[in-house]
């Protein structure tokens, strides 16, 4: 079947999602999976490992074909017209896909060359990505001579050789360290500004709320949630009780205590002998609290507040770890 027009209206969303669902034998990767996601927007797509993540985004891409449900891209449907969904996206995977033995500036070259650009075209475009991603210094070093970020800012350069409609990011930053992730961010935010709809999965509760102006919650291959960082926020109710233990031998002795006590899960911090636990009411930490104390674990802070991004996506998933059937994929 030839690919049709866009139906895209002007209130239309760059991406519309209904029951979208996919199985790898006895594995439901994406169970039924709904979205609508607004035209020039940063939408986050939040799970664990193994939560689904990549295997809708490859569906959307129309790398992988869906067992149910239907979905459009900048107004072409995903089955009917799959070469018109290609030529309206770019896609960069968690892994760069370059040349390590070309240079960053050759590697845009061939890139665009094969899009069609004529040679002095192609030359032009390189030189424009490599100066808009804070890469002209390096653009005559070969790529295995790049660092984590340079090589991942040279990788989604790659593909805006043509200025896609939907920019499919798939944990654009993993692996990289805080200063590299930032200027990363910069970039995502900048190509959103320019009109660019930008659709990322993640596992960094950080990156969700820093970027995106809606997120998706999925685990198990479901949206069990959705919303912007502070509706979600809201949602999960702003009782938390945050307790910094004296001695970090006691944590696993308060956090049994403070589950029993609250009967919610309680989530261990980062770093520290740090507890969270949805609490409910004032009164119901105040009673948590005197329980620690009276058993002799003591306290070096605590308070009451609203959840983190953290926090709110550990009470909806429960902290679960669901099955790596993303990673054979």
């Amino acid at each position: 079947m030839k690919d049709g027009p866009s139906t895209l209206a002007p209130d239309d969303p760059a991406i519309r999602v209904r029951g979208l669902a996919r199985s790898f034998g006895a594995t439901q990767a994406v169970a039924g999976i709904d979205l609508d996601v607004p035209r020039g927007m940063i939408f986050a797509i939040l799970g664990p490992n193994g939560a689904g993540k990549t295997t809708l985004l490859r569906m959307l891409a129309t790398l992988l074909e869906p067992d149910a449900g239907e979905a459009t891209v900048m107004g072409h449907d995903l089955r009917r017209a799959p070469h018109a969904v290609r030529g309206a996206i770019a896609m960069t995977g968690q892994f760069a896909s370059l040349d390590e033995d070309l240079t960053g500036r050759e590697n845009l070259i061939m890139l665009s060359r094969l899009w069609g650009f004529g040679r002095r075209a192609a030359r032009e475009r390189a030189a424009d990505l490599l100066a808009a991603f804070d890469l002209a210094d390096a653009a005559n070093r070969q790529v295995q001579d790049y660092s984590g970020g340079m090589r991942r800012r040279l990788d989604i350069a790659a593909s805006l050789i043509v200025t896609p409609g939907v920019l499919f990011l798939d944990e654009p930053t993993t692996g990289l360290d805080p200063s590299a992730r930032q200027k990363v961010w910069r970039l995502i935010r900048r190509l959103a500004a320019s009109g660019v709809t930008i659709l990322l999965t993640t596992q960094y509760l950080e990156e969700a709320d820093q970027l995106a102006a809606r997120i998706a919650v999925i685990d198990h291959g479901r949206k069990i949630a959705e919303g912007t960082s502070r509706e979600l926020k809201a949602a999960t109710g702003s009782g938390f009780l945050h307790v910094t233990l004296a001695d970090a031998a006691e944590l696993e002795r308060a956090a049994g205590m403070l589950a029993a006590r609250l009967g919610a899960g309680v989530q261990r911090g980062a770093e520290g002998a740090v507890l969270s636990v949805m609490a409910g009411s004032p009164e119901a930490a105040n009673a948590a609290l005197s329980e620690l104390i009276a058993a002799g674990i003591g306290l070096a802070d605590f308070s009451m507040g609203t959840p983190t991004l953290d926090e709110v996506f550990f009470a909806l998933t429960g902290g679960s770890d669901a099955p790596a059937e993303e990673a054979a994929q």
